[in-house]
């Protein structure tokens, strides 16, 4: 395998699509307390949904028809790149509003990383043709399943009254994801950073979101697994935040939850 660098007029072409970077009032709950809150909002990935098995075994299995044998060693390694590559990219903020040149640069932002991952690894022939059908693989819902407890607590919550939003740095692809999923009708907004010229943690995208439900943040809840995205950022923009901890990686955490389960009683005595 040859360890090919991006091409120039890639990294050109993703140069120029970066972006330089009320009174609360109360609502009813069911056989509860009265509660503040109107609006909840939730991540997604990693938090309504995740990838079928790891993002490596996904990579490896299309990048099979191109000679990639896949080995316990390889899979490890590409997981430990994916890491690396998603921690170094800079935020998906793109200074276009055109929809093509957006998924354009959405593109571009996904094809940086997948080919530092590959560059660490060992690159092959045929990269383009092979990220083409991956990229478009992650639009839908075959590599994506939902937590056990996901829907149920959507829909527990929509049965008490409260509207509910998402909370995003995914690009536009989410939509389609969330309907191949199920999701797309138990939800009332979807405030993605691709969209909003702002990512998490940043306070901005999370007054995005509030605004599209007139709300104050004082009536919201965000519910994530980032300690930094999710819980900080919330916190700065003056949302309640529950820190969704499944694995028990965040002791110590006063508003850390184990399961989405959690959050209908949880929110009762907001």
């Amino acid at each position: 395998m040859s360890r090919n660098r991006p091409r120039p007029e890639v990294l050109t072409s993703f140069q120029s699509c970066r972006y330089n970077s009320r009174i609360p009032q109360s609502t009813p709950c069911k056989d509860g307390p009265v509660s503040r809150i109107k609006v909840v909002f939730f991540d997604a990935a990693g938090t309504l949904f995740h990838v079928k098995g790891s993002v490596a075994e996904v990579y490896l299995s299309h990048a099979e028809p191109f000679g990639i044998r896949r080995t316990p060693e390889l899979t490890q390694a590409v997981n430990d790149a994916f890491k690396r590559a998603f921690h170094d990219a800079p935020p998906p903020l793109f200074a276009v509003s055109d929809p093509v040149e957006l998924k354009q640069c959405e593109r571009l932002w996904w094809f940086d990383i997948v080919h530092n991952v590959f560059y660490r690894v060992g690159m092959f022939e045929g990269f383009d043709d092979y990220f083409d059908r991956v990229y478009e693989a992650f639009a839908g819902p075959q590599h994506w399943a939902l937590y056990p407890d996901t829907l149920a607590t959507l829909k527990s919550l929509k049965e008490q009254g409260f509207e509910l939003g998402i909370i995003s740095n995914f690009d536009t692809r989410l939509f389609t994801v969330l309907k191949g999923l199920g999701l797309t009708d138990l939800f009332d907004t979807v405030t993605i950073s691709s969209l909003s010229r702002a990512a998490k943690p940043a306070p901005k995208i999370f007054r995005l979101a509030l605004d599209k439900h007139a709300v104050d943040a004082e009536e919201a809840v965000h519910v994530g697994d980032s300690l930094k995205d999710d819980l900080e950022g919330a916190r700065a923009a003056r949302l309640t935040g529950l820190l969704l901890d499944r694995e028990g990686v965040h002791q110590g955490q006063s508003t850390t939850i184990k399961g989405l389960d959690e959050v209908p009683g949880a929110i009762t005595w907001l």
